[in-house]
């Protein structure tokens, strides 16, 4: 599966994303995390629909981030993020095993063990053990209104929340605004990134836990 053209900014990343996506085709199909027709469109619809979120010039994850991917499954959005962005540390959490398992012996094969942590369990047990976080992420995990008891605790204040969601996210936020007001969530907004290296282009909602340090 020959990988499409890239944006200038991740290209040093090529081959380790192509491997990546190799072991998504094979091992990820294997194990159920991949649906067999996703293999040939696994670099726009999942790679770079992760990947374009962490574009330095978007500026929506700073530099040397501390990063938590909540209900990461086959490593979407977080593993990517990774592999994009070096200067990033990352955290995995997955509850079901079989992922967990997948995405840590992913993580050995890349080469990543040094930034990137698989840890086995769910985002709202882990604050106590695991501490908070510059961004926390998730992608495709949940409606908001029960995606943001996930992940908010997880941030540390001035963090920031970015959720990759679908195109009928207009109604989730509404849905959501008892949770986002009980969480002292602020500056809450839909973020369309990517055009033209992804169509359409990857919906995010951004939203910024309390005060700013």
């Amino acid at each position: 599966m020959k990988r499409p053209d890239l944006p200038a900014w991740l290209e040093p990343q090529g081959d380790l994303l192509q491997k990546y996506a190799d072991i998504l085709a094979s091992d990820g199909v294997d194990h159920g995390l991949i649906g067999p027709r996703e293999v040939p469109r696994l670099w726009s619809r999942h790679l770079l629909n992760s990947a374009v979120v962490v574009d330095p010039e978007v500026n929506l994850v700073p530099a040397g981030a501390t990063v938590a991917d909540v209900g990461s499954g086959a490593g979407l959005p977080g593993l990517v993020w990774a592999l994009a962005r070096p200067d990033l540390q990352v955290t995995l959490i997955e509850p079901l095993l079989r992922r967990a398992t997948f995405l840590s012996q992913a993580v050995e094969n890349l080469g990543m063990s040094d930034r990137v942590t698989v840890l086995r369990g769910r985002g709202e047990e882990a604050t106590a053990v695991w501490g908070t976080f510059d961004v926390v992420t998730a992608r495709a995990v949940a409606p908001l209104s029960k995606l943001l008891g996930w992940t908010v605790p997880l941030l540390r204040q001035g963090g920031r929340l970015l959720a990759l969601k679908g195109q009928s996210v207009v109604g989730e936020i509404d849905g959501a605004a008892p949770e986002i007001a009980q969480y002292g969530l602020r500056n809450v907004e839909i973020i369309l990134i990517g055009s033209p290296w992804v169509d359409p282009a990857t919906t995010v909602v951004s939203a910024t836990r309390g005060a700013t340090q």
